[in-house]
Order: structure tokens, then sequence, then C-alpha cells
């Protein structure tokens, strides 16, 4: 990563600015739909029986599993916020390896680590 630090600082950054501004042009035209949507998902990650850590652990082997780069990101990210450690984060890509197989694994030890590592350090 340390090679390309700041193609990646801009790439992951730019990467959630661009899912945010994708949203509010969707918002503009489809006001109701995007609020469903977005306290549908706002819902399915509150903490209940499951703590928001273990949601977005979940969500993050999902999104390495369907190898969704813009879910990968957001929830490498969210994993970041919600205390993951690295140790949890890697066996979340190994289950999810186990699972998606090899595209599952490269996702998940390039993208999803590569994000993980741009969070924990800022």
């Amino acid at each position: 990563m340390e090679s390309h630090e700041s193609e990646l600082v801009n790439y992951f950054d730019q990467s959630i600015l661009d899912f945010k501004e994708g949203t509010s042009r969707f918002e503009a035209k489809l006001p109701k739909i995007t609020k469903g949507y977005f306290e549908f998902t706002e819902a399915c990650f509150e903490k209940g029986a499951l703590t928001k850590k273990e949601k977005q652990l979940i969500a993050l082997g999902i999104s390495i599993y369907a190898q969704d780069e813009y879910c990968i990101m957001y929830h490498a990210k969210g994993c970041v916020e919600n205390g993951v450690s690295e140790e949890e984060f890697m066996e979340a890509v190994g289950v999810s390896a186990a699972i998606g197989g090899g595209a599952a694994f490269a996702q998940g030890v390039t993208l999803a680590m590569d994000t993980f590592d741009y969070y924990s350090q800022n």
C-alpha cells in the first residue's frame, strides 16, 4: 500500500464520494425510494441481537462474495469505525473466500485489506 498511498487515498475517499453523489442524484428524482431504502438499511445495521460490529463483518463478507467494490470499501470502513481488529477482519475475509473461492479471496486480500488499512491509519 505504501508505494501507491496517495493514489489509494484519492481512490477510497473518491469512491465513497462518488457513491454519495450518485445517491443524491437518484434521491432528487426518486426521493421516496431513496429514503425508503436508506431507512431500511439503517434499521438493518442498528444494534440488536447482533452488534453493529458483527453486522459490518457480515456485510463485508457478503460484499466480497458478491464482488461489489463500493460495498467492500463502505463496509471495510464500517468495520474500522465499529472497532473490528485486523485479525477479525481477516477471518471474515477468510470465511468469504471459503464460500466464494478465488474471486472472493482476491477481493478480500486486495481491495478489502487496502481499504481496512487506509481507514485504520486515519
